[in-house]
């Protein structure tokens, strides 16, 4: 069972960081080889979603307020370990952020930048694409809202 926690930038030990920063490697990175600059100081602005089992770190993404990172609110650096991949973890880590964005910034409208393959399971949380596909960091991607959710 995985267990999520909620961070500040400045709560994280250098541990649990170099943790954080070797998986976002690990996947985006090397699995998926693209040559780009992870470190992009947004993770100041942001909170941080960490999903452990065992006190293993295999899951992760960061949520931000509107205007932090775009217009809207929005979740980056969704991210599973590919040994957990199997165990639906990518879909409660979604369906924590979208809680979280939710409690901690009472916004209801979140934007994402998603990589094109994963469409179709952004769509099964909601998420509908606006705009043309794109690439970036050698990845096609689309931008995908969530507008005008209504409060559970």
């Amino acid at each position: 069972m995985i267990e999520f926690q909620i961070k500040h930038f400045k709560d994280f030990s250098v541990d649990e960081l170099y943790k954080v920063l070797h998986l976002r490697a690990d996947v985006f990175v090397v699995e998926q080889d693209s040559a780009y600059l992870d470190v992009d100081f947004k993770d100041q602005k942001a909170l941080h979603i960490v999903g452990y089992v065992k006190n293993e770190l295999v899951a992760y993404a960061r949520i931000f307020k509107s205007k932090d990172c775009y217009d809207l609110a929005s979740i980056g650096r969704v991210v599973v370990a590919k040994k957990y991949r199997k165990y639906d973890y990518g879909n409660q880590l979604v369906s924590f952020s979208i809680k979280s964005i939710e409690k901690k910034f009472n916004e209801f409208d979140i934007h994402i930048s998603a990589q094109l393959y994963l469409k179709k399971f952004y769509e099964s949380h909601g998420f509908v694409a606006v705009g043309e596909e794109y690439l970036e960091d050698t990845i096609p991607h689309i931008a995908m809202e969530i507008k005008n959710k209504i409060k559970k």
